[in-house]
């Protein structure tokens, strides 16, 4: 049976801690900054992570 391949998008979007949880970057960083509160732009710089079915999911996508 062939290997699995990583999926290519979730690679990019997320990442594996030590412990195993799925770590990612919370949306809405990216542009139309200006219309957004500071205190709202502080909240978007800090990770966020997943948890239940859908880490389960994005692990199969990235093989682990």
């Amino acid at each position: 049976m062939p290997k699995m391949k990583t999926h290519s998008g979730a690679k990019k979007r997320f990442h594996l801690t030590a412990s195993g949880k799925v770590k990612y970057a919370r949306p809405n960083k990216g542009h139309f900054l200006t219309s957004k509160s500071q205190g709202r732009k502080r909240k978007l710089r800090k990770g966020s992570y997943i948890a239940g079915k859908n880490a389960d999911n994005i692990k199969t996508l990235l093989c682990k």
